[in-house]
């Protein structure tokens, strides 16, 4: 199913997909409605999906739109955000205009229709920096639960740590935690004591893993 509002997008990519052998159009439609309407009745292998278009854009209907079909993104909008939603949305590949030829579109369907993903150079770009960042912040994460283990802190002197590391006084982060300045200052003295450290620099080092 083709799905954008410019009715010559739809003529010609209709024209070329059905120049394949293996490929048919079976529906198209110029809105998101209709994409619904259409993914319902027809249920297509595979729906090119614009983003921006009248009554309902891409993104609004991609999560509903993925019980009937899968999606292949199509659209002018390369913006590292929306194609970030998109593959967060459930599409299985993004192609931006301009970044291929027709070959290389027949080949993103056949792959999205076998369950395959497709990426233009620029979600692929986004996809690995997410990727990157997922596993940044699992190990940071999994450092925080090493030192927390090993050295017995508490969550609440976790908290205290996390608050330590982004530079906050013990006023900010008192009120940042609804306690009192008094009550910081004893869980400090409880952390410095159990990371064997006696300043506030080294317990950030050590809580961040730099030690």
């Amino acid at each position: 199913m083709i799905v954008d509002d410019n009715p010559i997008v739809r003529r010609a990519l209709r024209e070329y997909l059905e120049c394949a052998d293996d490929l048919t159009v079976v529906a198209e439609a110029a809105d998101g409605r209709q994409a619904l309407a259409g993914a319902r009745a027809a249920r297509p292998a595979v729906t090119l999906l614009d983003h921006r278009m009248p009554v309902a854009d891409g993104l609004s209907v991609l999560a509903e739109l993925g019980r009937y079909t899968s999606v292949l993104v199509l659209t002018s909008d390369g913006s590292p955000q929306l194609i970030a939603q998109m593959l967060r949305g459930g599409a299985r590949g993004y192609l931006v205009h301009g970044e291929f030829d027709p070959p290389e579109l027949r080949r993103a369907v056949l792959a999205v229709a076998a369950g395959q993903g497709w990426l233009s150079p620029a979600a692929a770009a986004v996809a690995t920096a997410s990727v990157r960042e997922q596993v940044s912040r699992e190990l940071e994460a999994s450092r925080h639960r090493q030192v927390q283990t090993r050295y017995g802190l508490t969550a609440r002197e976790r908290d205290v740590l996390d608050l330590l590391a982004e530079g906050l006084s013990n006023a900010a982060i008192a009120h940042r935690l609804l306690l009192t300045e008094k009550t910081v200052k004893n869980h400090l003295h409880h952390i410095f004591a159990k990371l064997s450290v006696t300043s506030r620099t080294e317990a950030v080092l050590r809580w961040t893993g730099h030690r």
